[in-house]
């Protein structure tokens, strides 16, 4: 026990002793494996954002590819809770949103709700828009869209506006050109 402790106080006398001349070889030693394990790293983050890439295109090829986005441009009349997207009947994508994401929205933000592989011809697109509308009641309204799937790929926006003039929110669903 006696040895066990006197080993233990000569590791903590080492390690706590300022370094000589004699393990200058050594830290240098350390401070290039140090610099070795920190390219590899960088290679690791490099080659993991290239598969990311790589990933996307393989799923999601620009032929076929198909995004949907949601932008709000409100205030006064509809307070957004959650979308919900169905592409020919199917539903795609449910989102419900928090606080901070509507707030992100009402500053200019955009948010990807879905992305699909569809095949080349017409479909249809239906979302649906849950929130609190004029004086504050429950409101949800839904809106359709049938579009033409070509070759190449293809974003469509869906958009809610004030409209002043009835009070009332306006949903729009739209293709960006």
């Amino acid at each position: 026990m006696e040895k066990r402790i006197a080993g233990l106080a000569l590791l903590l006398a080492l390690a706590v002793s300022p370094v000589h001349a004699q393990d200058e070889p050594a830290v240098e030693e350390f401070q290039g494996l140090d610099r070795e394990v920190q390219a590899l790293k960088d290679e690791v983050l490099d080659l993991n954002r290239d598969l990311f890439l790589l990933e996307e295109e393989l799923l999601f090829p620009a032929n076929s590819q198909v995004a949907f986005f949601l932008s709000v441009d409100v205030g006064e009349f509809f307070a957004l809770d959650s979308v919900s997207l169905k592409i020919d009947g199917k539903e795609v994508t449910n989102y419900l949103y928090t606080e901070r994401e509507v707030d992100a929205l009402h500053r200019g933000g955009v948010h990807r709700l879905h992305m699909a592989n569809l095949e080349v011809g017409e479909h249809e697109l239906t979302a649906v828009f849950d929130g609190k509308g004029p004086h504050a009641r429950d409101y949800r309204r839904g809106a359709t869209m049938k579009f033409t799937k070509s070759l190449g790929a293809k974003y469509v926006e869906l958009q809610i506006t004030d409209r002043a003039a009835k009070q009332q929110p306006e949903f729009v669903i739209r293709e960006w050109e």
